[in-house]
């Protein structure tokens, strides 16, 4: 790969087990606070006074900042070493997290999310470029398995901890608690770290891609501030400006970086990289995937509680077994891939989903208006456990052909389309939800309508699967 460094003797220091478990626990932070907030949004905006436009700003810039800095988080970590950037991100994250529990207004609390998303952005890629470079052979693929079962699971505990801190509403401090409780995680995380997580990084530091840097921010916001508020502010022009900007900035991003390489710098995202049929075929799944999760999620929270009137407990005790499924289902991935193959295993996870989600559509057609916990439990273990194995199989194929020296840019570029496609999720398939309400669909049947979307796109990952095992046989 041209101007690549070639790995140092720290970036073959082996990964314990110690130190996979930090790491991995530094993964929780980031990504509960994805989903931990939505059950807190009723109580938030009663003690701020805050309008749905703000709220969805709360949410929104938390991940836009998250997406935009993931990049340059992977570019720090090679530059300056992963663990001493981990550590950084988890000490900002603790003191982002603080001043979103004391903020006493909507000003405060939006600075507070941006900073907290940044943070975020300097602990995820150092996990991954850690795993990349410290495990080989089967101890690498089963790290990856731990890491798509956390991710995953995430998603499923901030549900639940959401609900059940705001309806404790502990020492009173109600909607705040679930910033605050980030706090002790976040001393545990720092003071195990320089223990038990060893240094890596690249042998040469090199230059920011600064340019790079600027237009994938403009790209990132381009795509998902106009998502995130066009549901709420009626898809009006300004929402469209946006989005028709992002396909010129996309392709002078794609011009800025390969001049960077060809001028022998360190391009941001280097097109060495997206040359790689694997790293291509990630991208691929992680937009179409991922997009689908966070608007599943997402349209279940809300129709189990603004259409079956189930509290934010009860909605989010609805995921458990979802979770415990793709807990479980995460942790033989690895062994399953090494039986099947990882393309394999990808195929055979969409096929669960698929099957999920049919089991999922007839349940709530049988069970609604009194869904809950226990009658969704055999759709939603079914889709946790596919998930699980898409999840696997995501990692271990976009990172498959990645070199070691080039594990904190591969890792970074596969994480931010991943992020960006998670943000995407909510506002397409929430958008789809909403215009089907509109539309004088009860709740039943515009859920039913974004989960048939779910499912038609499923089956596009599948055949895009299909395709892509097809080739590689011929290639043989």
């Amino acid at each position: 790969m041209g101007g690549t460094a070639a790995a140092s003797p720290a970036a073959a220091t082996q990964l314990a087990p110690a130190g996979l478990y930090v790491l991995l626990s530094g993964l929780l932070l980031p990504l509960i606070d994805f989903s931990i907030v939505n059950v807190a949004l009723d109580a938030l905006s009663r003690s701020l006074g805050a309008s749905p436009t703000e709220l969805e700003l709360m949410v929104a810039v938390y991940g836009i900042s998250f997406a935009v800095c993931l990049a340059m988080g992977g570019r720090l970590g090679d530059n300056h070493g992963r663990r001493r950037v981990f550590a950084w991100g988890v000490g900002l994250f603790g003191l982002a997290s603080l001043l979103c529990g004391v903020a006493g207004s909507m000003g405060l609390l939006l600075v507070a999310r941006v900073l907290q998303g940044a943070a975020a952005a300097l602990i995820v890629p150092q996990i991954l470029s850690t795993i990349h470079v410290g495990l080989k052979g089967q101890a690498h693929s089963r790290a990856l398995g731990f890491y798509g079962a956390v991710g995953g699971l995430a998603f499923i505990i901030g549900q639940v901890l959401g609900g059940l801190l705001v309806s404790s509403d502990l020492w009173g401090m109600g909607w705040r608690s679930v910033f605050l409780i980030n706090l002790p995680i976040c001393v545990a995380v720092l003071a195990c770290t320089r223990r038990w997580v060893p240094e890596t990084r690249r042998e040469q530091a090199v230059d920011i891609d600064w340019p790079g840097t600027v237009w994938l921010a403009l790209l990132i916001v381009c795509l998902l501030l106009p998502l995130a508020l066009g549901p709420i502010v009626g898809w009006s022009w300004p929402c469209w400006v946006p989005l028709a900007a992002a396909l010129p900035i996309a392709a002078q991003l794609w011009r800025v970086e390969h001049r960077q390489a060809r001028s022998g710098r360190h391009p941001l995202l280097p097109p060495a990289l997206l040359k790689l049929h694997s790293v291509r075929f990630g991208l691929l799944i992680a937009v179409l995937f991922f997009t689908c999760w966070s608007g599943f999620m997402f349209v279940m929270a809300l129709a189990l509680q603004a259409g079956a009137g189930l509290t934010p407990l009860q909605a989010g005790n609805a995921f458990i077994v979802l979770g415990l499924s793709y807990f479980v289902s995460s942790l033989i991935s690895a062994r399953v891939a090494r039986r099947l193959g990882h393309v394999q295993t990808m195929l055979l996870g969409c096929g669960v989903v698929l099957a999920g989600l049919l089991l999922l559509v007839w349940t709530l057609h049988a069970v609604w208006p009194h869904p809950g916990a226990f009658n969704l439990a055999a759709a939603t273990a079914v889709m946790g456990w596919g998930q699980a194995l898409i999840v696997g199989s995501f990692w271990r194929l976009g990172l498959s052909d990645v070199p070691a020296d080039g594990a904190g840019a591969g890792g970074a570029m596969l994480s931010t389309v991943q992020q960006a496609a998670l943000g995407m999720g909510s506002a397409l398939l929430g958008a789809i939800f909403a215009h089907a309400l509109r539309g004088g669909q009860s709740y039943l049947e515009a859920t039913v309508t974004a989960l048939w979307v779910e499912f038609a796109v499923i089956a596009v990952l599948a055949m895009c699967v299909l395709a892509y095992h097809l080739q590689l046989r011929r290639h043989r």
